[in-house]
C-alpha cells in the first residue's frame, strides 16, 4: 500500500487496549470477592471481543491469551471443582499476562505493536524505531505484570489493590507519553552530545581575529562563508590552492577551458537549495547555470529527451510491457521528491531527523511520516527495492540507475532517498552546467564573501586547528596564527580530525570510528581540446554499455572553446589503489594507457575523436588527491552506501563544524550546498541575521 496514509481504525489503540483489560478487571473484582462467576463473565466478554477478530482474521494476542486463560479457568472451576483460579486470581492473571508479553518479545512481535497500528498510518509500521518503541512499551508492561504477580503472591489486601493499580496507572501514562517523545529522543540522543553552542560576539576585532574561520574553499565552505558574510559575520577563508572551488573549479589549456569534475548540477529548480542560495545572495541562476542536454547509450540504443514527459514516453516505447509501471513509478517519485522539500521554505533545505527536532520540535518529527508518506517510504528502502516494487525488466532498472555514478554506489546498496535526490531528480527537473565553467560559480561565492568584508587567502594551507580546553581557538598557518571561536572545516573529516586536530584531543572510540570510514570511489578524467564542431551532440552522453561519460563543455557554453572547436571531458569511476605512485614510470604508463582506452571508447559516441585532438591532459585519482587534499582522490568523500554513517556536522570539539561531503547529506554540488547552509544557519542559531 504505497504511501497510503488512510487509517480505518474505529477505536483508538489505547482505548482498545483498555477494552481488552475489561475482562481482567471484572475477573479480579469478582474473584476478589470470592465469586466464581468471576471466571465465567470474563469468558463471555472476551468471546464478544474475539468474534469480530475471527471475521477479520486479525487476532489481538492479548485477547487470544484472555480467551485461552478464561476457558481453562472456567473448565477447572466448574468441571474439575478447582478453586485456584478464584483464590489466586491476582497472581495467576498477572503471571499469565507477563508470559504473554514475554512471548511476544521473544517472537519479535511485541503485543502492543498491533494495538499501536491503530493509532499510526501504515507508513510507520516497518520503521525500526516504531518496532523499538513497542518493544520498550511491551517490556515495561512485562515488568509491571510480573511485579503485580509478585505483589499478589506476597502481600494482602489493601496493599495488593493499591500497589497493582498504581503500577497499571503508571503503565498507561507511560504508554501514552513515551510514543510521543521517543522518536525525538532516539533521533537526538547521540547528536545532543555534540550540540554545543558558541556565542559569537560581533564586535571590533584585531587584524587576525575573526568570528568564523573556514578551512578550505570547496562549495560547502564558500556557501557557508557567503551566507555568514552577508549576515554580518567577520569571515576568513583559508585555501591551500591558488584558486577556490575544490572539485568545482576550472583550468585552461591553451584556449580550451575544462572543469575539474563538475558538469551536471541539480538543486536549481524553483525550490532547490542552490536556487534558494542564489536568491539569498542576490545572484541569478541564468547568469551562472545553463540547462544540460543529455543522451543515454544503452545496448547501442540512444535515449535523448528534454523533459520528464518525453523520458517516460521514450521508456514506454522501449519497454511497452512496463508502460503503466513507468508512469506510476515517476508519479510516486515526483510526489516523494516534492515532499522532501515540503518544509524547505524556512531555510531552503531538507533537514536530517536530529535537526528537525532541534529546529521545529519533537512533534514535527513524530508527524514526519504521515506528512511525508511517499518520501518516508523511500527513506526506508534501497533504490533496488523501489525499482523491484515497480518493474520486472532488468534492462529498464539498469537504465533508470544510469546516473548512479553521481553517487558512486550500486542500486542494492544505495538508500532510495539518496537515489531520489541525487539521481531521479535529474529525470524530474534536469541538470545544469556551470556557465563560464565551474570556476565561475565558485568565484561568485568568493566575491560575495569579499564584497561583505570577508577575506579569502589563497596558498594558505592550514597546519593546525588550535584547541584549548576542548574548544577551538584558531588556526595555525606556518608562522601565522588566526584567532576565532568557530572554525568550519571544509576539508575531509579524516584530514580534519587526524591531521589538523590531532588524536590527543579526541576520544579513542571516535578515532576508531573515523578510521573505519571507507572512502568513496574516485574517477579518471581525460580532457581534450578537439578540432571539430560537435554542436550536433548533446552536452552529456552517458554510455551505460561501456561505463563512461562524455561531457562536451563547449556545447553548454561556447566560450569554453575557440570557434569551430570543442572542449571535451571523458570521465569514468576509478579505484585509487589501481594507480602506482605519482611520478614513477609505471604511473605515467598506466595514466597513458587509461587515457587511450577512454578515448577509444568515446569514439563509439564521437567517431574519429582521436584524430581531432589538439590538446590533451588527464587526471587520475592521485591527481585529484594532490590538488584537493582529498584522501584517495575520493569524489564523494566517504562511501555513500547504506553501510556508511557520516559524521555529524557538529563535532566533539566545541566550536568546530564540518561543512563538506563528509557530513550530511553527502557528495555532489547540491548536497554540499545543503551542508554549508546547515552550518551557516546553526552558527546563526537558526535565526537569519540581516
Amino acid at each position: 500500500m504505497k504511501g497510503n496514509v488512510k487509517n480505518n481504525r474505529k477505536i483508538p489503540g489505547m482505548l482498545y487496549i483498555l477494552i481488552s483489560f475489561v475482562p481482567w478487571v471484572v475477573y479480579w473484582v469478582l474473584c476478589g470477592m470470592g465469586n466464581m462467576l468471576g471466571v465465567v463473565i470474563p469468558l463471555v466478554i472476551i468471546l464478544l471481543l474475539i468474534i469480530p477478530q475471527i471475521c477479520r482474521r486479525d487476532f489481538n494476542l492479548m485477547d487470544v491469551t484472555s480467551l485461552l486463560y478464561f476457558s481453562i479457568a472456567t473448565t477447572a472451576t466448574f468441571i474439575f471443582n478447582l478453586n485456584i483460579f478464584v483464590e489466586k486470581s491476582g497472581f495467576l492473571g498477572y503471571f499469565t499476562l507477563f508470559l504473554m508479553a514475554l512471548f511476544s518479545l521473544i517472537i519479535k512481535q511485541p503485543y502492543t505493536l498491533q494495538v499501536s497500528k491503530r493509532d499510526y498510518p501504515e507508513i510507520y509500521w516497518k520503521e525500526k524505531s516504531f518496532l523499538a518503541i513497542n518493544n520498550i512499551i511491551t517490556g515495561v508492561w512485562a515488568v509491571i505484570f510480573i511485579a503485580n504477580a509478585t505483589i499478589f503472591l506476597l502481600l494482602d489486601i489493601p496493599f495488593t489493590i493499591i500497589l497493582s493499580n498504581t503500577l497499571i496507572a503508571l503503565g498507561i501514562a507511560f504508554s501514552i507519553v513515551f510514543p510521543l517523545k521517543a522518536p525525538a529522543y532516539f533521533a537526538s540522543k547521540e547528536f545532543k552530545k555534540y550540540d554545543w553552542s558558541v556565542e559569537v560576539t560581533q564586535k571590533l576585532k584585531g587584524e587576525n581575529e575573526y568570528d568564523v574561520i573556514i578551512v578550505g574553499s570547496g562549495i560547502a565552505g564558500l556557501t557557508c562563508g557567503a551566507l555568514l558574510s552577508k549576515r554580518g559575520y567577520k569571515v576568513l577563508v583559508l585555501e591551500q590552492h591558488y584558486q577556490v572551488g575544490g572539485y568545482c573549479s576550472s583550468f585552461k589549456r591553451r584556449d580550451f577551458v575544462f572543469n575539474a569534475g563538475v558538469s551536471d548540477v541539480s538543486g536549481l529548480w524553483e525550490k532547490g537549495p542552490i536556487a534558494y542560495l542564489l536568491r539569498e545572495l542576490g545572484l541569478k541562476r541564468e547568469d551562472l547555470f545553463v540547462r544540460n542536454t543529455i543522451r543515454y547509450v544503452f545496448k547501442d540504443e540512444e535515449v535523448e529527451v528534454q523533459n520528464l514527459e518525453e523520458f517516460m514516453r521514450k521508456l514506454s516505447d522501449m519497454f511497452p510491457e512496463e508502460k503503466e509501471n513507468i508512469y506510476a513509478f515517476f508519479d510516486e517519485a515526483k510526489k516523494a521528491y516534492e515532499e522532501c522539500y515540503k518544509d524547505a521554505e524556512a531555510y531552503g533545505i531538507p533537514l536530517p531527523a536530529e535537526l528537525i527536532v532541534k529546529v521545529f520540535g519533537a512533534k514535527k518529527l513524530l508527524d514526519y511520516p504521515k506528512e511525508h508518506p511517499h518520501f518516508y517510504d523511500w527513506m526506508n528502502k534501497t533504490f533496488r527495492q523501489k525499482l523491484d516494487e515497480y518493474f520486472k525488466n532488468e534492462d529498464l532498472k539498469t537504465l533508470l540507475g544510469a546516473l548512479l555514478g553521481y553517487i558512486g554506489t550500486e542500486a542494492d546498496k544505495t538508500p532510495a532517498s539518496n537515489a531520489l535526490t541525487a539521481v531521479v531528480s535529474y529525470y524530474i527537473h534536469g541538470g545544469y552546467f556551470p556557465r563560464g565553467g565551474a570556476q565561475r560559480f565558485a568565484n561568485s561565492l568568493k566575491e560575495v564573501i569579499e564584497g561583505h568584508g570577508g577575506k579569502v587567502l589563497l596558498r594558505h594551507k592550514a597546519d593546525k586547528i588550535l584547541i584549548g580546553n576542548g574548544k577551538v581557538e584558531g588556526i595555525k598557518v606556518g608562522d601565522k596564527v588566526f584567532r576565532a571561536s568557530i572554525v568550519v572545516a571544509n576539508a575531509n573529516a579524516k584530514t580534519t580530525f587526524l591531521e589538523l586536530v590531532g588524536e590527543k584531543h579526541l576520544d579513542a572510540r571516535f578515532i576508531e570510528y573515523l578510521k573505519t570510514l571507507k572512502m568513496s570511489p574516485s574517477c579518471f578524467a581525460v580532457f581534450l581540446g578537439v578540432d571539430a564542431d560537435l554542436t550536433e551532440y548533446p552536452t552529456i552522453v552517458v554510455d551505460l554499455d561501456d561505463g563512461y561519460y562524455v561531457v562536451i563543455n563547449s556545447n553548454a557554453d561556447s566560450s569554453l572553446a575557440p570557434n569551430g572547436k570543442a572542449s571535451v571531458t571523458i570521465l569514468t569511476l576509478a579505484n585509487y589503489h589501481d594507480f602506482p605512485e605519482r611520478g614513477t614510470e609505471e604511473y605515467l604508463q598506466k595514466k597513458k594507457e587509461f587515457a587511450e582506452m577512454l578515448i577509444k571508447k568515446a569514439e563509439k559516441v564521437i567517431p574519429d575523436l582521436s584524430k581531432r585532438i589538439i590538446v590533451q591532459d588527464a587526471a587520475t585519482p592521485k591527481t585529484f588527491e594532490r590538488y584537493t587534499s582529498m584522501p584517495e582522490g575520493a569524489i564523494y568523500a566517504f562511501d555513500q552506501s547504506i553501510d556508511t554513517k557520516r559524521p555529524y556536522f557538529k563535532t566533539p570539539i566545541r566550536g568546530l563544524y564540518l561543512a563538506s561531503a563528509s557530513t550530511f547529506p553527502g557528495g555532489g554540488i547540491e548536497a554540499v550546498v545543503i551542508s554549508g547552509m546547515i552550518c551557516a544557519n546553526d552558527i546563526c542559531n537558526w535565526e537569519v541575521k540581516q
